[in-house]
């Protein structure tokens, strides 16, 4: 179990640096910094877990952040996010276990569809009702 306190040193984002417009595009408007990534992404789909948010004890980059997320059926996950994709890195919020080998899922759904089918149910009900509304919409 190994746990890495998030230090200032390592996260140059949080210098103020963004504000200013003549940094703007120092490093390329392709950079991500995957820590507002991992906010979107847990924004997505909260509604269809029992508790999802962004590690703030594990180290965050632009290239790498950390989401713990614990499943309807009360299963706990922490998830790597980099521009792979996501993965599982350990069976429990805030720690990584490199011995797992999880492959990378392109999307959060997919990850979550494979983890947890009560999350496919209710992301489907909602996208269901979506559809409908829509339909109805429509319809008027």
């Amino acid at each position: 179990r190994m746990e890495t306190d998030c230090n200032p040193v390592e996260l140059p984002n949080n210098t103020g640096f963004e504000e200013d417009s003549d940094y703007g595009d120092f490093e390329g408007t392709d950079v991500k910094d995957m820590r507002l990534e991992a906010e979107a992404v847990v924004n997505d789909v909260l509604f269809a877990v029992s508790n999802m948010f962004v590690s703030k004890t594990l180290p965050c980059a632009e290239d790498v952040a950390y989401i713990n997320v614990e499943t309807r059926e009360r299963n706990r996950y922490c998830l790597e996010l980099t521009e792979a994709g996501l993965r599982v890195v350990a069976y429990d919020f805030d720690q990584t276990d490199d011995r797992l080998q999880t492959p990378y899922h392109e999307t959060v759904y997919s990850l979550l569809d494979s983890l947890s089918p009560a999350y496919r149910e209710v992301f489907g009900n909602a996208l269901l009702q979506r559809l409908e509304a829509l339909k109805k919409e429509s319809q008027s």
